[in-house]
């Protein structure tokens, strides 16, 4: 659009449901940073998901019953580097288009609606503190990371959102909000010309100063992780455990970045996955349930694996996994192997594309870092066995490990 938003339809022929993101790239790293030709700011931690929770307000009453009015199912979530506004509907999509957009980009804050917030997210704050699988999650980036924000919780902490204002809240939405930092997907039984003309009028009527880029901000982070191990308890009936490495290379974008993330992923695959010995072995001694996985997180300025779920002894666990995986880091996989979780994965990213949800995350995702989702299969089709292997013995360095582990008192 002439304002820099960037638009994205994919039609589905046959398909009822439309599913529609408007996404912004801000997520709740995003706590210091400069848009070009200003001064510096730093906001309190947690600020990105108290404006997206702020954003359904609107004078005349809550956003969630007009979408629900027009058939609709509306969400949003805020991730560490992106706020995602949402609906789901099979009748009205012109309607609840236009709600999804003018919502988002009509800001309403008053210092009481602010106030009435904080109490709100400070209640979801204590739940989360009360989560197990929370806790060993972030318990497992707190140990990795000491000074990038990625170590600090999405919605921040009771005292930091304590600190926000309205005045606050309008500086980071004029920031992060602007169209040029925008993207806007919709997917499913539509016509795409009818779409591009919806979105181009209402733009039209809508008035925005061009606005440079946006520095975000951040100390340099030590290459070593922070803690090796970090213990919480809780009351849990079996011992929760995730261990994963913190990647020191950082930096890369686009394709490269791609590259890597799905080159980790299928490797963590071949040495984990549910039908690998190794996993097979650690069921066979209960030190696994099904809960076990693993996932891949990566940008350009963080990246690291997190692996584990529920067990018996997080030691046995440990030590059991470390000799396998070094055996198989001195041996490199089989090709055999190889080429069947390959397959496997194209299978998978195939499958993904009849899910209008999946395709509007993850094609945000990767264009918001320079990538395309369209571009995933031609990468997998041209990954070697031994780009796999040296992939795994890069990622996989002891001295990068960190683990979290939650226990009963």
């Amino acid at each position: 659009m002439d304002n820099g938003l960037q638009v994205y339809v994919l039609p589905k022929s046959g398909f009822k449901k439309t599913y529609a993101t408007f996404s912004t790239k801000y997520g709740s790293i995003d706590n210091h940073f400069r848009v070009e030709g200003a001064q510096d700011i730093s906001v309190p931690d947690g600020i990105a998901h108290f404006l997206e929770h702020k954003m359904f307000e609107e004078p005349e009453g809550d956003i969630f019953a007009k979408f629900a009015s027009q058939g609709a199912s509306a969400n949003a979530f805020t991730s560490f580097d992106q706020t995602v506004y949402l609906f789901s509907a099979t009748e009205n999509i012109s309607e609840n288009l236009e709600t999804l957009i003018n919502f988002v980009q009509h800001p309403y804050f008053t210092d009481q609606n602010v106030e009435k917030e904080k109490g709100i997210i400070g209640q979801e704050i204590g739940m989360y503190r009360d989560n197990p699988d929370w806790r060993v999650y972030f318990g497992l980036i707190e140990a990795m990371y000491r000074v990038h924000p990625v170590h600090i919780d999405i919605a921040g902490t009771v005292e930091s959102i304590g600190t926000i204002t309205k005045e606050t809240l309008y500086t980071c939405y004029n920031a992060f909000y602007h169209p040029s930092n925008m993207l806007l997907f919709v997917v499913g039984g539509v016509d795409p010309e009818e779409v591009m003309k919806l979105v181009r009028e209402n733009q039209a009527k809508k008035k925005y100063e061009p606005q440079g880029g946006i520095d975000r901000l951040f100390e340099d982070e030590p290459k070593e992780v922070h803690e090796k191990r970090r213990e919480t308890r809780l009351p849990v009936s079996l011992p929760k455990c995730l261990f994963g490495f913190k990647e020191t290379k950082l930096g890369l974008t686009g394709e490269a970045l791609m590259r890597r993330d799905l080159t980790t992923k299928l490797a963590l695959d071949l040495l984990l996955g549910p039908s690998t010995k190794l996993y097979q072995k650690l069921y066979d001694m209960n030190l696994i349930s099904d809960s076990f996985g693993h996932e891949y997180n990566s940008s350009p300025n963080y990246a690291f694996s997190a692996i584990g779920g529920d067990t018996s002894d997080p030691d046995r666990m440990m030590a059991v996994i470390q000799e396998e995986a070094n055996a198989i880091l001195s041996s490199g996989f089989r090709e055999e192997d190889f080429e069947r979780a390959r397959k496997k994965k194209i299978g998978g990213y195939l499958r993904m594309l009849n899910s209008p949800e999946n395709i509007a995350h993850e094609f945000t995702r990767y264009r918001f870092r320079g990538g395309d989702l369209f571009g995933v299969l031609p990468v997998y089709e041209s990954l070697t066995l031994n780009e796999v292997n040296e992939r795994l013995r890069e990622h996989i360095d002891w001295e990068q490990l960190s683990v979290s582990i939650v226990v009963s008192p």
